[in-house]
């Protein structure tokens, strides 16, 4: 297999089949014999080989290039594409967003959920979080209008066999006002759901929206200003901070070589983070998350860095995207460059910052990136190829897809 459009030096791919694979660990459930996948071993690989196996569902563990079998392994695995020039932020996202910007412009950690019951901002909800009704104290309840029926003056034989008339039922209940605390008020509307609520609201505004659609139709009117236009998503991560934050957030994308300066400087501190993290996270031994393993699993890429001259400007090949917090290390996204897709490889964070979502701010870091890209590139071949983050997993990012976007592969 050789690259297509590099004219100046011929590349192949170089791989050695291993076949199908029984009866080992899985990484996602723990099961010790579940997982079943194809594999190879990859000596070297061109990229556009790579994204060829990427489009049909293969994945890669260091330089092991492997397809699960998805009716024979105990965890099947789907390929999550998040189409980076069709993406808008969802309100998820950006609370995500503004999460992350709150810690870094006034160091405000949200509250993890095992802490406090919910997790960052609280969702939508009728009521205000913590607004309880206020206590009454049962010495102090009037009961000058609660009655004993059996004693009551109106419940005696005569009344109560008298016979009365539905008419007359009716007018009895409505003149009765329940006073404030004896129950509901039948004269108020009755509580929704917040989720009712939040779908009548939607609903709305789509009906508004088809109503100004047919009117501007009708009555076309001048095109709206650029302070009327959506937010861009490189705006929502950069909006309300200010010009001097509390914290530095500065984001490196490093290429995986130890022949790199800045990749080599970082290389232990990245390591040591790796180790951190798999033991907090995921609690593996000391020994399952060493130096070696982290070398072998995040640094070992068979992919061969290549340019092109319509390519991005970092080139094509695997890099590690690091988030640098006040000079300290406290996040690392693998990456894969290729011609029409970046693919996420791992994440790895300090356990310390888990409250900040950071998976999610990663993939709305690297669909941003995508969308710069390709906003300054036109020829990368975004919009006729549809360059996507893709990810595989599952639970991670699930909420970034909608259905169409998850390729099913068998």
């Amino acid at each position: 297999m050789r690259h297509h459009w590099l004219h100046i030096k011929e590349m192949y791919s170089i791989v050695e089949l291993k076949g199908v694979k029984f009866g080992y660990r899985c990484g996602y459930c723990g099961n010790a014999g579940g997982k079943a996948s194809y594999g190879m071993w990859s000596h070297t690989m061109t990229v556009q080989d790579y994204q060829d196996l990427i489009d049909r569902g293969w994945r890669r563990s260091g330089k092991y290039v492997y397809k699960p079998l998805m009716n024979k392994t105990c965890c099947p695995q789907y390929t999550i594409r998040c189409h980076a020039l069709n993406f808008h932020p969802s309100k998820t996202h950006k609370k995500t967003l503004k999460k992350v910007n709150r810690f870094l412009s006034k160091g405000e950690m949200p509250v993890e959920k095992h802490d406090e019951g919910h997790e960052g901002e609280p969702m939508d909800s009728v009521h205000e979080e913590g607004v309880q009704p206020p206590p009454q104290d049962p010495l102090k309840i009037d009961h000058s209008d609660v009655q004993d029926i059996s004693t009551s003056p109106d419940t005696d034989t005569a009344n109560s066999a008298a016979p009365t008339t539905p008419r007359a039922d009716a007018e009895k209940t409505t003149a009765v006002t329940p006073k404030p605390g004896k129950g509901a008020d039948p004269n108020r509307p009755l509580c929704r759901k917040a989720k009712d609520l939040r779908k009548e609201r939607r609903i709305q505004k789509e009906q508004q929206k088809q109503q100004e659609a047919k009117s501007s139709s009708v009555n076309p009117s001048p095109a709206k200003s650029s302070s009327n236009q959506p937010k861009s998503l490189e705006e929502f991560i950069t909006e309300s901070l200010p010009n001097d934050p509390l914290h530095r957030l500065e984001v490196r994308l490093v290429p995986v070589s130890f022949e790199d300066p800045d990749f080599l400087a970082s290389y232990e501190q990245s390591a040591a983070l790796y180790a951190c993290y798999q033991m907090t996270v995921h609690g593996d031994a000391p020994y399952e998350c060493g130096e070696s393993e982290f070398k072998r699993f995040l640094c070992d890429s068979p992919l061969e860095a290549e340019t092109a001259p319509d390519g991005p400007d970092v080139g094509y090949g695997s890099f590690h995207q690091q988030y640098w917090l006040d000079g300290t290390i406290v996040a690392v996204g693998v990456l894969d460059i290729l011609p029409f897709c970046v693919s996420s490889v791992y994440l790895y964070y300090h356990p310390d910052f888990s409250s900040l979502s950071l998976g999610t701010y990663s993939a709305l870091r690297v669909s941003t990136g995508l969308q710069t890209s390709c906003a300054l590139k036109p020829t990368l071949g975004c919009p006729s190829r549809d360059a996507f983050l893709a990810l595989i997993s599952l639970l991670t990012l699930v909420s970034m897809r909608t259905p169409e976007q998850v390729t099913l592969m068998h």
